[in-house]
């Protein structure tokens, strides 16, 4: 049976994907040698360092103080690599789910700017629009519209943006300008589709013109604006988004807007770790170089 050094790399490198087959692939094993060197630990440990967990393995106070002896192994690995060179902490996978629209205006230039001064660092985007998860296993960070209740986890606010009516220069021309909220009810939405929205902070459009009805519907905000462009109907879309399109109008803006927070959520595990911490800072910084134009203040 291998060293319980070698077992400590193995349950770290589990804890960063929740799951045996993509740990297994990350370090070359297949996932039996996976489960036999976890046992092992746990066997030397004297004690559980994993349970099953919604969608994989949650690490157990056991599990989470062997994780945090796992990284200072990790770095001294990692220190031997090099010699005579400071190596860079901040390299390896970081995992984090966000919105579309952050995913690409905010998340993908803050990598990218921190990734030219680390090139040892990798930052996997999972897209999706869900309140906070209570079990985030194998995730370092997460993105989500309006305050979290979270258990076990750091919770900041990155900053606001806005959304608002928008639709084609063309629509318009064909159906005419709506002129006051009440003339809304004539056209069609395009927004997200009502049975499947999981953050009640995006129900805006629906509570502030609720005799609109839906046009095209859509879980993806891209599509929410490319529709709105190809005239579907009247959108309700995020300004930084609406606002990058000439092809497209604000409508009302003075009735029809709303005003929402993001927020990041980083398991306390996770944000010892100096990628973490590098990422979740670059995130930061991005938001608020971006202020404006998530207020709306970006249109020309």
């Amino acid at each position: 049976m291998d060293t319980t050094p070698n077992d400590l790399l193995v349950l770290l490198t589990v804890s960063r994907s929740a799951k045996f087959t993509t740990a297994a692939a990350t370090l070359g094993l297949n996932h039996t040698t996976i489960s036999r060197r976890i046992a092992a630990l746990e066997k030397a440990l004297g004690g559980r360092v994993l349970s099953r967990a919604a969608g994989g393995w949650e690490l157990t106070q056991l599990g989470t103080e062997a994780v945090r002896v796992a990284e200072q192994v990790e770095d001294a690995v990692r220190g031997l690599g090099d010699s005579g060179r400071v190596p860079d902490p901040i390299t390896g996978v970081v995992r984090m789910t966000a919105t579309d629209g952050f995913s690409a205006y905010v998340a993908a230039p803050a990598v990218t700017k921190l990734r030219r001064q680390h090139p040892g660092l990798s930052v996997e985007i999972v897209t999706v629009t869900r309140q906070a998860l209570q079990q985030r296993s194998g995730l370092d960070i997460e993105v989500v519209v309006g305050e979290p209740q979270v258990h076990r986890a750091e919770a900041f606010k990155l900053g606001d943006y806005e959304l608002g009516m928008y639709a084609s220069r063309d629509y318009l021309s064909e159906h005419g300008t709506p002129a006051t909220v009440e003339e809304l009810v004539e056209h069609r939405l395009v927004y997200f589709v009502d049975s499947m929205l999981q953050v009640d902070d995006l129900d805006a459009p629906r509570r502030l013109v609720p005799t609109m009805k839906d046009g095209l519907s859509s879980t993806n905000v891209f599509i929410h604006v490319e529709a709105t462009r190809a005239g579907a109907g009247i959108g309700f879309l995020p300004c930084f988004m609406g606002d990058l399109h000439d092809d497209l109008v604000r409508l009302l803006p003075e009735s029809l807007s709303e005003r929402l927070p993001y927020w990041m959520v980083l398991r306390p595990d996770s944000m010892r770790r100096p990628a973490v911490a590098a990422v979740a800072q670059a995130l930061r910084d991005q938001a608020v170089a971006h202020e404006a134009a998530l207020l709306g203040h970006g249109a020309q």
